[in-house]
């Protein structure tokens, strides 16, 4: 059985995350139950922020925003309702997850939170000549493709008692027919690709490598955040 690798963090402030790569496939509901106790060990001082990659088995996930209609073909794959704010996406092999535990206690604010994860995810596909880039009023990561507009990276995030959880998911090579079963975060009109689908080749590890070059972005001051 392959080991999860595990660089931990300072246990002291100020702290560094706990970064943890997963080499399986993790089921959904087991990474959950792990989010919601760091996110109890960390409101208790007792465990840094964490930074989870891993992947998942193929399945729909459900957040708080999920309306029935856009799951289009009931039973193709499981569902799980994730408590994550967004609506249905998809995970499986191949989909870089990145798992954001962190404690926002000190500034209080989701969307810069959320603007860092952007950012971040920005950063790491300059690594692959890729230009990632925001929409208004659409959360995630967006490629102009052949002429159209397609989703390459989703961000979901949950808050209790002000520490995140969930995070994001960049599609590196998954199956993209997986998507065909919902609408993807409720946008029906809009595509989704992958690093793969744009002609890059890249390997699980090099993307990983890349989150962890650029993660320095996920800790900016909210000013900075904002810029």
């Amino acid at each position: 059985m392959k080991q999860d690798l595990h660089y931990k963090g300072t246990a002291t402030p100020p702290y560094e995350p706990e970064w943890r790569v997963s080499q399986e496939l993790i089921p959904y509901p087991d990474a959950l139950s792990v989010m919601e106790t760091r996110v109890t060990e960390i409101e208790k001082g007792a465990a840094p922020n964490l930074l989870w990659l891993l992947e998942h088995p193929p399945l729909y996930t459900a957040g708080t925003s999920a309306k029935a209609h856009d799951l289009i073909e009931p039973g193709r794959l499981p569902v799980f309702s994730s408590g994550r704010g967004g609506q249905y996406t998809y995970h499986g092999p191949g989909q870089r997850v990145v798992y954001v535990v962190s404690d926002l206690r000190g500034e209080k604010d989701v969307r810069c939170h959320v603007n860092r994860l952007e950012q971040w995810i920005i950063e790491v596909l300059k690594e692959f000549g890729i230009i990632g880039e925001r929409r208004a009023g659409r959360v995630g990561i967006w490629v102009s493709h052949s002429g159209k507009e397609e989703k390459i990276a989703a961000i979901g995030v949950r808050v209790r008692r002000w520490i995140a959880y969930h995070g994001l998911a960049l599609n590196v090579n998954p199956d993209l027919s997986h998507y065909n079963g919902i609408v993807p975060c409720g946008l029906a009109q809009f595509g989704v690709t992958s690093i793969h689908k744009l002609g890059i080749e890249a390997l699980m590890a090099e993307v990983d490598n890349a989150f962890r070059k650029n993660w320095a972005v996920i800790q900016r001051p909210r000013e900075q955040s904002a810029a």
